[in-house]
């Protein structure tokens, strides 16, 4: 293990030097930076040629951005070598940005790793009119497969007892519940793009995941964040990215094979039965639009976009909370109790319960901000030259809404720094709403899967807690409910526990 971190370090320290290299041949001719950019938002100074790069805290860089928000206020630059980067950090800030200057601020930045994984289509990394096509379709066609409704909620029911006949096979030993809540979770998503679920331990389920899995974990390790500032120079030498991208084609290649399949018996005057059926109809009635975005590309990376999004996040979600609950099994016995007085000990719980569970509810919000699951969103970028804040931001700056910073913002939360279910309680202990709970982000870049993924944390929270009381493997204070990977995304630690039946 040593010596791969040493040979991954010096491998770092090797690109870095080429990169100074070629960014210093780069700049020469280049008028200077104050003439491009005198009105930028203020910054910390940064160093020749590599810009702020090495002062970012490689394993933590939103803790490092809070606190340059505390000196240079909420609108702030740093540069990563050559280009700008205005990050805005706080509630005020970000609302009027990402709401109040929506258009201007909805640009989607041309992110290496993501342009590398969908080749630069999909709702995710377009813009334009590509992306306003391709989102207004995702929204209104998984609106129509019942996201938020009656038609998904019996889709996560069906995996939840799946997950709860799991549970019940490893009996009276500890387990790590990671696999079971990732096939769990990719199944809901499954159910929607192919219109089935897959069998546990299925191949082509275990493909999907783990190329989830490998990917966010690139994307949080120093060789991701390098790459996504040097992707040409970091492409020139061997890695674990080479085999990551290997497998995003091998997921790609089998999006392509089911979407042929479908073409072969597809009925047009018939509804669809799932997404890939649903693009190609559309795609099918378009053929003769010059302009339509509905293609084999836009398809595969929007599917995949979907995956990608919708079950590393929520799985990571539902092991952060069995873990709090383990930490703090006087939480776990209230939202039992309510759900023993609302649903009752046989009866499968149903979103209808939603607004007669108040505790419950505010747990799981409760448990989705203290993860803090995108400290960072996607980076944004730019459409127009824009003032903002007295500042005059140029068209094609990179943007990085903080997110984190609004999640723990003392004045805005009852107890920030800790997890406190009261955050999103009343007086009267009845759920309370926050405007600052923005984990699904803000404007209109915000996560396409909210809705389902709200069902989701429902439905599978309750079942569980209906069924099993989990415990830990050592003592409650001797739990450590700090992420693992705090980078790109935030991802709790692997543990075991076991999950006792509730008689």
């Amino acid at each position: 293990m040593d010596l791969l971190l040493s040979l991954q370090t010096n491998f770092l320290s090797v690109v870095m030097a080429v990169v100074v290299l070629f960014l210093i041949w780069k700049r020469l001719g280049k008028g200077s930076r104050s003439r491009l950019y005198g009105r930028l938002p203020p910054g910390p100074n940064p160093a020749p040629v590599v810009g702020n790069f090495f002062q970012v805290h490689v394993k933590e860089p939103y803790k490092y951005y809070i606190e340059l928000s505390k000196k240079y206020g909420p609108v702030y630059t740093i540069w990563f070598a050559s280009t700008p980067v205005v990050v805005i950090a706080e509630y005020q800030a970000l609302k009027d940005s990402m709401i109040g200057m929506g258009e201007e601020f909805s640009g989607r930045l041309d992110y290496p790793s993501l342009m590398k994984s969908t080749k630069g289509y999909g709702v995710l990394v377009s813009n334009g009119s590509r992306w306003k096509q391709l989102r207004r379709f995702s929204l209104t066609t998984l609106k129509n497969f019942g996201m938020g409704r009656r038609n998904i909620e019996e889709k996560v029911k069906e995996e939840a007892r799946c997950l709860v006949q799991t549970f019940n096979t490893f009996g009276d030993s500890a387990f790590n519940p990671r696999d079971s809540l990732s096939e769990a979770t990719c199944n809901v998503i499954c159910s929607v793009i192919f219109g089935h679920r897959f069998k546990s331990k299925d191949p082509q389920l275990k493909m999907i995941i783990e190329t989830s899995d490998e990917y966010i974990d690139f994307l949080s390790s120093p060789l991701g964040q390098a790459y996504n500032i040097f992707p040409r120079l970091v492409g020139l030498f061997p890695g674990r990215h080479h085999e990551i991208f290997k497998m995003l084609e091998r997921v790609r290649c089998f999006l392509r094979l089911e979407a042929e399949s479908r073409m072969k018996t597809l009925d047009l005057n018939s509804p669809p039965q799932d997404f890939l059926e649903a693009f190609l109809i559309q795609a099918e009635e378009e053929k003769h639009n010059p302009n339509t975005e509905f293609n084999i590309d836009n398809l595969l990376s929007t599917a995949w976009n979907l995956f990608n999004a919708g079950t590393e996040t929520t799985s990571s979600t539902l092991r952060h909370a069995l873990l709090l609950m383990m930490k703090h099994p006087d939480v776990q016995a209230r939202v039992q109790e309510e759900i023993d007085e609302v649903v009752g000990p046989d009866r499968c719980p149903s979103l209808d319960d939603r607004q007669n569970m108040p505790y419950t509810d505010a747990v799981i919000h409760e448990i989705q901000r203290n993860l803090d699951a995108a400290p960072i969103a996607v980076p944004h970028k730019m459409l127009h030259d824009t003032e903002f804040n007295d500042y005059l931001i140029p068209k094609g700056t990179v943007i990085i809404p903080l997110l984190s910073s609004v999640l723990f913002d003392p004045k805005l939360w009852k107890n920030s720094d800790h997890f406190d279910p009261n955050n999103f309680l009343d007086e009267k202990g009845q759920f309370k709403k926050n405007d600052a709970f923005v984990v699904f982000g803000m404007g209109k870049r915000a996560c396409l899967g909210e809705a389902l993924a709200r069902v989701e944390l429902f439905i599978f929270f309750t079942f569980l807690l209906q069924r099993f009381t989990f415990k830990a493997t050592q003592p409650s204070e001797e739990i450590d409910t700090t992420p693992l990977i705090c980078s790109f995304g935030r991802i709790p630690r692997s543990y075991e526990c076991f999950a006792v039946h509730r008689a």
